[in-house]
């Protein structure tokens, strides 16, 4: 089989004639050192190509990870009145069957006779969900479904700004959604600039629905916080009418430091959070 022009023109017998055409002005020791960056060059390239590939490769591997974990939550109130929104397993025993899973707290307030449900992906049946706890600061809840076991997430309570995240939701009670995004805005005290600590918000846009969506670190899977809210902004058309339109950037959540709380004030098992 030929080698390619460069390499049979200009290889390692390379006649003077040829040389001269390959490299005009160049002596044998030059022309050397071109070949030898010049390979060096294409060693790089090779690298970085196969960099990237395991890059995507992992992205992939992180979001399969993650799947299993994420659910969808529906209640009917009494009354007749439906809600839909999305939830995070943080904890599970075989020995038992149980699985626990928490949500943002607004998705069942104010409190009412209700029935809630889960439905996990790749299931068509329904797991009925009882309320374990509920937090008095934060907004989130802690809930147990009886008879099933699904695999829990790790948690993770530092993040920093710019971290890549995963956010997977169930938007408008439909089909799961994942979007990327990164870390904003971290938790501080009034007045302080924080770089690293609990996430607070991310610039990932969510809608009615992705409440209690998990938003894991892109890079390892692990869980820093559940949706908790998002700004709109307000857009006016003629003829009148108001379209509410989610503003990138304001999207809150409940930190995984906060869920960590409530898990143990609850005796829930949990795996150490990093």
């Amino acid at each position: 089989m030929a080698r390619p022009y460069i390499w049979s023109r200009c290889g390692c017998a390379t006649p003077d004639a040829e040389l001269r055409i390959c490299c005009p002005g160049c002596s044998r020791s030059e022309w050397a050192g071109m070949r030898l960056a010049l390979g060096v060059a294409v060693l790089t390239l090779l690298a970085t190509g196969c960099a990237s590939s395991g890059s995507l490769t992992t992205r992939d591997e992180v979001i399969r990870k993650i799947l299993p974990s994420t659910v969808q939550l529906r209640c009917e109130r009494e009354g007749g009145g439906r809600r839909s929104a999305s939830g995070v397993v943080v904890a599970s025993d075989a020995v038992t069957r149980r699985s626990w899973i928490v949500t943002a707290r607004h998705f069942l307030e104010p409190p009412t006779t209700q029935q809630i449900h889960l439905t996990a992906p790749g299931r068509k049946d329904r797991t009925k969900l009882v309320v374990v706890a509920s937090s008095p600061d934060a907004d989130v809840t802690l809930l147990v479904a009886e008879g099933i076991v699904l695999p829990a997430v790790n948690l993770k309570e530092i993040a920093k700004l710019g971290d890549d995240v995963w956010v997977l939701a169930f938007p408008w009670g439909r089909r799961l959604t994942v979007v990327g995004g990164v870390v904003s805005q971290i938790s501080a005290d009034a007045g302080d600039d924080a770089f690293e600590g609990p996430a607070r918000m991310i610039d990932a846009s969510v809608s009615y629905g992705a409440s209690g969506g998990g938003v894991f670190d892109a890079r390892t899977g692990e869980l820093i916080g559940i949706i908790e809210s998002y700004r709109t902004a307000r857009v006016g058309t003629t003829p009148p009418q108001v379209i509410e339109v989610p503003v990138p950037g304001e999207t809150t959540l409940v930190s995984s430091s906060a869920i960590v709380r409530l898990m143990k004030s609850s005796d829930v098992p949990a795996e150490a959070p990093k």
